[in-house]
Order: structure tokens, then C-alpha cells, then sequence
């Protein structure tokens, strides 16, 4: 439910702050006051599009911010978004350039985003809803609603795309045969080529290296043997050298303790130099030059980078090259199955058809309650006689089913039903419409429903009958309607006046809440026009207790 709209320097508006309730809200004024401009506004804060021009002139931006009451699946669309909150706080700024900023509860929003959550929250339905209603696709959208046939909708179409993209992979296979075919024999190729080379995953760093060591094991053999005589040979070697030093501290030791840990130190180095001498001898005795094995590693890295070089890889990059073709060729080898592909392909068709039945026996008793009810509805909106009927014909299989929705009229007593855009006026079918946006709102989550003028071109007895269907409805939703129909007006719950002043040579919009009093006054208007009477404000105290 809408609790509050603040509109801050939007068009006309240069402040504005609505505190708003449950039930049937009317809005009423004078033409040109800006009552519409309040649902453009809140159109802003649900993610329309705009433009600098809503920007009230001589200011630097409009600001506008509605409030909610978030229902369970508002609060799940909060938490799964990181928006969570006790309410919904949806804010739009728009700056004289036309750039625009959006938050949801105080954090930035995309308007993708704000559009989604708007969906949820409000169902707009303008002044000129009537000439959507003859377009085939809003009157199957208008029947599915009413049927609560949403889910129902998304299997058939979550069903219908699958199906085309089995399809359309088979007949592209189908296609391409021969391409596909040549495409599978030149990977094979590849794969067989580098597949012989048979290079391990780790075989290649382990290679380099063993060819390093043999093609310089003289160097290696003649530098070992140079250390070790160096280390424990030689008349002067280091060994001897440490084991002196490690004699002169002990001795010297004894005078100052304070020599243990170098002594310590020097001990540690001695017999760290005996195991790495130790190792060197066994390194020296195991190395020898093995000319027979260099020759065949020196093939193996050739080969090695030759494949790499013919493919343009680096020499480690084959073994992962090898299962991605080993990959690939799986894939095609699963596409060239025709047979498991055009069972998928039958598989897939079956379920749509299973769902697009589904669809079409729901569609059947909402079509006839539908009919049913708006027929209903007509003999009391000046069309007495009158039938309404929804007509379920054959259609080409889609994403909506195998069905088109048309909505025919007969608009007196033994007359056939027609197509409506065929035979319906502008007056019928704008009261039509309106009957069909009550009567399937009344299905629709939607927690606040907003009617712009709805009731355009009707009066006297359609009227009063009008503001008794939105009086109904208020009981179900929140439902705001601006309207300049008293017999519509005196059925709110609440009323707000909306009226323009000039100040300072600029036109100014202003809004307020109507007490018993001010209601009075505002009805005898909406009765007299300009010139209230006592008779006039009877009538309209006779309007309100009614």
C-alpha cells in the first residue's frame, strides 16, 4: 500500500507532501490543476522514463519519493537484493539536464530495477487504457490476469523457447553436415598428431632440465670435483681450517665463557660442511657423461617444439590443447547423433504442447467468468442488452500458447457478438474497458491500483454506478482515481482537492485533504461549475450520505 508521496518541484508542483490510506482515494479539481501530474509523478518513482521538462521552471531539480508497505513477496524482492526494511522507500531526483538518479530505502537503483519492484506495487491504468484494449496481446494479457494464469503463461514459454532452440541446433546440424563433418576430421587430426607426441602433463619442465645437466655434465663433473678440494682435500682445505678454529675456542673457552656461542656457532658449520661434502662425493660419483642419452632427450625437446611451433602453442600448452580437442570431438561426435537429437527435439515439443494444453483448459472457465461478469457489468454502464464474450480461437503455436484471445461485443438484445474493435463506439468502449479493469484488478497481488480518468465520457446513472464498482474494489486493494465525476467523488473513502494558484506571475499546483465541510463545497462544484448554490450543496450532502 502507497503511504506517503512527496513531490518536491516536479512540472507545476513546488512542494507537495501526501499522507495516504486504505480503501477508495478520488482526487478532484479544476482542468489544467495538475491532479494527472500527481500519477506522472509517482509513474517517475516506479522507474518511467524522463526528461529535463518535468523540472519546475527556476528550479534546479525534481524531487520525488514514495513510501510502501512492502506485502511478503516485497519483502523477499528486499532480501535477495540486500534492501531489506520495514518499508518501501523509492526516491527519483531529476536535475535540469535530464539526468536522473533513483534509490530503493535510501540505496542507488538501476530503473530496471525500480520497474521491477514498481510492477509489484502499483497497476496504473491511464485515461486512455480503452485503445490498448483492441490490441489482441493486451487482451490476452487482460484474460490471463483475471485467470491468475501467470505461472501457467511462464511454463508455456520457458517450454516454447526451449523446444525452438532444440530445433533450430537440430536443423543447423541437419544444415551444415558436410562442414561439420570436415570440422570433426581436422580436429582429429590435430588430436591423433599431438595425442602420438604423448607429452605428459609435467613431462616438459622435467625434460629442460635433464637436458640441462647432460649437455653440461663435464662442467658439472669438473666444478664438483674443483669444491670438493677445496672443501676437504687440499693441504689448506676449509675442513681443516674449521676444525683448528673450533680447537683455539675451546681451548680459549675455558679463560671466558662467553665464547660458547660462537664455539657453538663454528661447531654447527663443521658439521654442515661434512654432510655437504658428503653429498658432493655421492652427486660426483653418480654424474657421468652419457652421450647416447643426450642424443635422445635433444629429440624428444625437437619434437616437442616442432608440434608447438606448428600449432603456435608454447611447449606445456599441449597437453591442455590435447583435451580441449578431446573435448570438442566429444561434442561433435554428440551432435552428429540426429537420431538422440531429433528424440530431444520430440521431447521438447511434447512438453510444450503439454503445458500450452494446460494453459488452454484454464483459459476456458476464466474466459467464460470473465464474459460473464463484464456482460454483467454493462447492463448497469448504459448497455443494457448488451454481451460481452471471450472468444479462445486456434492459433499458431508460441510462447503464449496455441490460442488467440478476442474479445467480442453485442451491443443490444439479439445482436451477434463482433470482434470489439470492429463494432464497439468510443463511449462503450471506454466503459467497457473501465469494467474490465476493475473486474480483473480484483485477481490481481498488485496491493494499490490507480485509475487517471478512467471514467471519461460517461455520466449521470453510468456514473454513480462507476464510483460504486471503484468503492468495491477499495475494499479489496488500495485504490487511488482521479477523477471530475461527483457520483465518483462521493464514493471515496478519502477525497483530495487538487487546485492551481498564480503567484508572483507563475502558476502553482496545490493539494489538500478534504474535511465534511470542504468535501461538500468541492462535490457542489464538481455539480454546478463555477456558481455554488444551496441547492447544489444539498444535492452533494445528499450524494455523500448515500
Amino acid at each position: 500500500m502507497l503511504r506517503s508521496l512527496h513531490i518536491r518541484d516536479f512540472v507545476i508542483v513546488d512542494h507537495a507532501d501526501l499522507e495516504l490510506h486504505g480503501g477508495f482515494t478520488v482526487f478532484s479539481g479544476e482542468t489544467g490543476a495538475g491532479k494527472s501530474i500527481l500519477i506522472d509523478a509517482l509513474a517517475l518513482a516506479l522507474g518511467d522514463r524522463a526528461d529535463a521538462s518535468v523540472v519546475r521552471e527556476g528550479a534546479e531539480r525534481a524531487d520525488i519519493t514514495a513510501e510502501f508497505s512492502p506485502t511478503p513477496e516485497i519483502r523477499q524482492w528486499l532480501a535477495a537484493h540486500d534492501l531489506d526494511s520495514d518499508s518501501v522507500l523509492l526516491r527519483r531526483v531529476i536535475d535540469q539536464r535530464g539526468r536522473s538518479r533513483g534509490f530503493i530505502n535510501g540505496v542507488p537503483a538501476t530503473l530496471t530495477q525500480m520497474r521491477e519492484l514498481g510492477e509489484s506495487l502499483v497497476d496504473i491504468h491511464g485515461q486512455h487504457a480503452h485503445q490498448s484494449l483492441l490490441r489482441t496481446d493486451a487482451q490476452r494479457d487482460l484474460l490471463d490476469t483475471h485467470g491468475r494464469h501467470m505461472a501457467l503463461r511462464q511454463a508455456v514459454a520457458d517450454a516454447w523457447k526451449t523446444w525452438r532452440q532444440r530445433l533450430q541446433a537440430l536443423e543447423h546440424i541437419e544444415s551444415h553436415a558436410e562442414q561439420l563433418a570436415i570440422e570433426r576430421e581436422r580436429l582429429q587430426w590435430q588430436h591423433d598428431e599431438i595425442a602420438k607426441l604423448g607429452l605428459g602433463a609435467d613431462e616438459w619442465p622435467e625434460l629442460q632440465a635433464e637436458h640441462d645437466r647432460l649437455a653440461h655434465a663435464q662442467s658439472l663433473i669438473e666444478g664438483v670435483a674443483q669444491t670438493l678440494a677445496q672443501l676437504d682435500e687440499d693441504d689448506d682445505n676449509t675442513h681443516h681450517r674449521l676444525v683448528a678454529a673450533c680447537q683455539t675456542l675451546q681451548q680459549l673457552q675455558r679463560h671466558d665463557p662467553g665464547l660458547a656461542s660462537p664455539l657453538e656457532a663454528l661447531e654447527s658449520a663443521r658439521i654442515a660442511l661434512g654432510e655437504a661434502t658428503s653429498d658432493l662425493r655421492g652427486y660426483l660419483a653418480r654424474l657421468e657423461p652419457d652421450p647416447e642419452r643426450l642424443a635422445e632427450v635433444e629429440q624428444r625437446v625437437r619434437a616437442v617444439f616442432d608440434l608447438a611451433r606448428k600449432y603456435r602453442l608454447e611447449p606445456d600448452a599441449l597437453p591442455a590443447r590435447l583435451e580441449q580437442l578431446q573435448e570438442q570431438l566429444a561434442q561433435l561426435a554428440g551432435s552428429e547423433d540426429l537420431d538422440a537429437l531429433r528424440r530431444s527435439v520430440a521431447a521438447a515439443e511434447a512438453e510444450w504442447r503439454e503445458a500450452a494444453a494446460a494453459l488452454r483448459r484454464a483459459r476456458e472457465p476464466a474466459a467464460r467468468d470473465l464474459s460473464k461478469a463484464v456482460t454483467a457489468a454493462m447492463q448497469d454502464l448504459a448497455m443494457r442488452g448488451g454481451r460481452f464474450e471471450v472468444a479462445l480461437l486456434p492459433a499458431e503455436p508460441g510462447p503464449h500458447g496455441d490460442q488467440q484471445v478476442e474479445f467480442r461485443v453485442a451491443g443490444h438484445t439479439g445482436s451477434t457478438p463482433r470482434a470489439l474493435a470492429r463494432v464497439a463506439s468510443g463511449g462503450e468502449l471506454s466503459r467497457i474497458s473501465l469494467a474490465l479493469s476493475v473486474i480483473a484488478s480484483q485477481a490481481a497481488r498488485v496491493p494499490t491500483l490507480i485509475f487517471d480518468e478512467v471514467d471519461s465520457g460517461v455520466g449521470g446513472a453510468v456514473a454513480e454506478v462507476v464510483g460504486r464498482l471503484l468503492r468495491e474494489l477499495g475494499s479489496r486493494h488500495q485504490v487511488l482515481c482521479v477523477t471530475h465525476l461527483p457520483q465518483v467523488a462521493a464514493r471515496g473513502n478519502t477525497h483530495f482537492r487538487v487546485s492551481k494558484q498564480e503567484r508572483k506571475g507563475m502558476t502553482r499546483s496545490r493539494i489538500e485533504p478534504l474535511d465534511a465541510q470542504k468535501r461538500v463545497e468541492e462535490l457542489a462544484r464538481l455539480l454546478g461549475g463555477i456558481e455554488i448554490t444551496d441547492t447544489t450543496r444539498r444535492h452533494a450532502r445528499e450524494m455523500l450520505a448515500g
